[in-house]
């Protein structure tokens, strides 16, 4: 078995600064969504799509696609959705297997009241700290990463 490439000390900076990062950010956000808008950072994950969509309806599997989210947490986590009037699960017309999610005008609403708020902390904890340089940069990071990912998970 071959010895690991062990990270050099500035990758490791950049590793745990990154992780801590979006941890921190991550968490940060959330909070802020939920004592603005009483949204989870979940729940504002999945009405994204829904609302962007045409008919603001999506099938069950390509939104869990979408999140990355495993089918028995989307299926928990539309429940409360649901229970809570910010969108319905529809019967797929086209296969008698597949569920279409709708959203409701209350989660219209809800997304609609949160998103701007949620963008302007966006803004002041992310964005607003970088150049356009490095917008760009990270962006070009985000890619590949995520084009890997991609990559290992199609393997």
């Amino acid at each position: 078995m071959s010895q690991p490439r062990w990270l050099s000390e500035p990758e490791q900076r950049l590793w745990r600064a990154w992780r801590a990062m979006y941890q921190r950010l991550e968490s940060t956000l959330d909070r802020d969504l939920a004592r603005d808008s009483g949204l989870s950072g979940a729940d504002y994950a999945l009405l994204v799509p829904l609302s962007e969509a045409p008919d603001q309806r999506v099938r069950a599997r390509e939104l869990r696609n979408g999140v990355g989210w495993d089918r028995s947490r989307l299926a928990h986590h539309l429940r409360r959705m649901e229970q809570r009037g910010l969108l319905v699960r529809e019967d797929c017309p086209t296969d008698a297997r597949g569920t279409i999610i709708r959203l409701t005008d209350e989660g219209r609403r809800a997304i609609e009241d949160a998103a701007p708020g949620h963008v302007a902390a966006v803004r002041w904890n992310f964005i607003d700290l970088l150049t356009e340089e490095e917008v760009t940069v990270l962006t070009s990071v985000a890619k590949r990463v995520n084009d890997r990912l991609n990559e290992a998970d199609n393997a």
